[in-house]
């Protein structure tokens, strides 16, 4: 039943919330929860009452129960989208219903709260769903450079993003900009005033990730002489986002599904779970499906990171984009005063670029060093040579996987010749994880 015309009159100048529950405990529950926080809510008991609701008033958020007596919530997430796209939907679930909270997501739904409603986390989304304009508005940012139909789709793809607190999995080669999309969708979001957290889960040797991750007490082992936050009390309020989460150990994957699931981290020496508020946004370069039937990834754990996929498009597949990137990477690394010559636009265009946009920046930085003059020309570039140019004897008929290995071999030498054997630092060259490298020094058979 609908809050009267009277009331409404009254409280015309509130922020409005349409609740849409078949229970009218619930509904009275959520309408005084509301009103304490100074808002002005309408409530309907069904999917018709919420469209007669939707036809008479603009709402600033929509609260609706999954169950309803003539449909589904998801029938008024897609009723809100059409009538008013810019007001997020939030959809109450039975406890441990996640299939329907995936859907509500997938479907547009901006966040999910599971019965019995806890009306803390009820006032948390509330304040998150109301800011969201504000947040999203004229904020400074990096971009994604180039106009692509491939980067075009992950732009759109992202701002839908922003709308939601859905987790999301960021797929993609190395070098692609999975880090830059997580911080767009992050900026874009209701979180953009909470902390960013990156976290690169490879680099995190295995006997400190819990601690790392929740924090821990004075005196829960050996040098812990004080309390300390983790990723997750850090990222209280904005995003938490974790690269390379294909590298976490297994007993620490079970450890981030609860966290997951509770919504609750416990700090290594105490007794006690903490609430934390925190979107999850993570990534790997490898094929995380994969990973799980290769049992080093643990199923239910994916399904609760790839609610919904981005995947980053590799250079090759936006080769049009090129001269516009290199044109902002020269800016940023050189200003105005090196340009790039026609011929080494040309060769730039031509190369498939195996490290993606991160092999571009590197390539112009060396280009720039080496340059004579203001120009870079295509010797300055130092490109590999395309196939069938200047190829050995000894390498006719050379297999897919050995040509790979060979320079997979060469360039791991030559970064921990740069480094002077230091793994971590050539990792962090390579643009891989420590874990990563050791595995495929391991591999090749690397005697350093």
């Amino acid at each position: 039943m609908s809050v009267n015309r009277n009331e409404r009159r009254v409280r015309g100048d509130l922020s409005r919330v349409l609740v849409v529950d078949d229970e009218a405990d619930i509904r009275e529950l959520l309408d005084l929860t509301l009103s304490r926080m100074g808002l002005a809510a309408d409530c309907a008991g069904s999917v018709a009452e919420a469209r007669q609701c939707l036809e008479r008033e603009r709402y600033q958020l929509c609260l609706t129960d999954m169950r309803l007596p003539d449909g589904e919530g998801l029938e008024v997430v897609r009723l809100v989208a059409e009538r008013s796209p810019e007001t997020p939907v939030a959809v109450i679930t039975a406890f441990g219903s996640t299939e329907n909270a995936v859907a509500a997501l997938k479907a547009g739904a901006f966040d999910y709260l599971a019965k019995p409603v806890a009306l803390d986390q009820l006032r948390t989304l509330v304040k998150s769903a109301l800011n969201l304009p504000a947040a999203a508005a004229g904020k400074a940012e990096q971009q994604l450079i180039g106009e692509s139909a491939a980067i075009a789709q992950v732009r759109e793809l992202i701002d839908k993003l922003a709308r939601s607190q859905a987790p999301v999995y960021i797929s993609g080669e190395s070098g692609s900009g999975k880090e830059l999309a997580a911080r767009l969708i992050h900026s874009r979001s209701t979180r953009a005033q909470g902390a960013f957290v990156p976290v690169n889960c490879g680099a995190i040797p295995e006997t400190l990730v819990e601690s790392e991750f929740f924090g821990y007490r004075k005196g829960a082992f050996t040098g812990a002489d004080a309390d300390r936050e983790g990723f997750f009390q850090a990222a209280d309020g904005g995003t938490l986002f974790l690269d390379e989460v294909a590298d976490l150990p297994l007993a620490m994957q079970v450890k981030l599904l609860r966290a997951i699931q509770e919504k609750r981290v416990r700090k290594v020496g105490s007794t006690v779970e903490e609430p934390v508020d925190v979107r999850l946004i993570s990534a790997t370069h490898r094929n995380l499906r994969e990973c799980v039937e290769a049992g080093v990834f643990r199923q239910d754990l994916y399904y609760r990171l790839n609610v919904i996929e981005l995947r980053m498009p590799p250079l090759r597949e936006r080769q049009e984009d090129i001269p516009e990137l290199v044109q902002a990477i020269l800016a940023r690394i050189a200003g105005a005063g090196v340009s790039v010559s026609e011929g080494a636009l040309q060769a730039l265009c031509g190369y498939v670029f195996p490290g993606n946009v991160r092999e571009l920046e590197n390539i112009l930085e060396r280009a720039t060093a080496l340059s004579a003059g203001s120009e870079i020309d295509v010797v300055d570039l130092q490109l590999a040579p395309e196939e069938g140019e200047g190829v050995p004897a000894s390498r006719v008929g050379e297999t897919l996987d050995d040509t790979l290995n060979r320079v997979e071999r060469a360039a791991i030498l030559d970064a921990l010749a740069k480094t002077g054997g230091n793994r971590t630092a050539a990792a962090r060259l390579l643009g891989v994880t420590f874990r990563s490298l050791r595995y495929r020094i391991e591999r090749l058979g690397i005697d350093e």
